[in-house]
């Protein structure tokens, strides 16, 4: 990840909240920080996150709502489903629905970093063969 790699981290609990800004911000990353989906998906509409972290459980609107909704508008936007609560079909509807990764908590530091490069990396490449796919339709 370089300065340029825009993270949102979701949840609701602050520790947790602070707990990814610090690890991430020691990554060069920009990242901005939202304790719920409404709030999440506002953040979204000012500028979309080329990684979103986002917890499973919150008030108000869950994160698979959130998921849904982000991968609808902003499809280029890796997000990671971080949960305390974890199991297989929850898993499994976060994937179908474009969630890149699946994580339970607690995630340490490096696990968090792990999963915000891997993400970016797929983003990288997901549009590197968008762009080559265009080319070749032009030729």
């Amino acid at each position: 990840m370089n300065a340029k790699t825009k993270v949102l981290v979701v949840d609701d609990e602050e520790v947790v909240r602070r707990s990814y800004v610090r690890t991430l911000t020691g990554e060069s990353c920009a990242v901005e920080v939202a304790w719920n989906g409404e709030e999440a998906l506002l953040a979204m509409e000012q500028q979309p996150f080329d990684v979103v972290l986002l917890d499973q459980r919150m008030p108000e609107m869950d994160g698979m709502e959130v998921l849904k909704t982000i991968k609808e508008k902003w499809p280029e936007s890796e997000v990671i489903m971080i949960t305390g609560y974890p199991a297989i079909e929850s898993a499994k509807q976060a994937v179908t629905l474009g969630a890149y990764d699946y994580l339970a908590k607690p995630v340490g530091p490096d696990e968090v970093i792990n999963a915000a490069n891997a993400a970016m990396l797929h983003k990288t490449w997901a549009l590197r063969g968008v762009q080559q796919d265009r080319c070749e339709v032009a030729r």
